[in-house]
């Protein structure tokens, strides 16, 4: 997978974007394809590395470090390291994120009635 460089138009034309509307900003934060599941397992508990992995048993598990190491840069997810023989890493919801979860049911209730008319057709 390649990168976009920062200097890039694409990349200019995003941030501009971004700039100019803040739900856009809001909806690439927890748009990506795994951002939301992963929150919604996190919402309850801190979750350890491998507990999540079992959660999204069709995620790989770069994909899942990828988007936890996203997530962590962007605020959404807390990641405490513990001084222990074997290592323990657990993961939880700032509380950034944690705003977004009345959304996100919100969002929940959205696609149902979506998903129920569009099957109407």
């Amino acid at each position: 997978m390649s990168k976009i460089k920062p200097t890039s138009t694409q990349q200019g034309n995003k941030k501009k974007i971004e700039d100019d509307c803040p739900g856009i900003y809001a909806s690439n934060l927890i748009g990506g394809q795994w951002t939301m599941s992963i929150m919604c397992f996190l919402q309850d508990s801190k979750l350890r590395f491998g507990e999540l992995k079992r959660c999204i048993p069709d995620i790989t598990e770069r994909m899942l470090t990828l988007q936890l190491r996203k997530m962590e840069a962007n605020k959404l997810v807390k990641r405490t390291v513990f001084a222990e023989v074997p290592p323990r890493v657990e993961y939880e919801l700032t509380k950034i994120a944690r705003d977004v979860l009345p959304i996100m049911d919100q969002l929940e209730e959205w696609g149902k009635k979506h998903k129920k008319k569009t099957a109407e057709k």
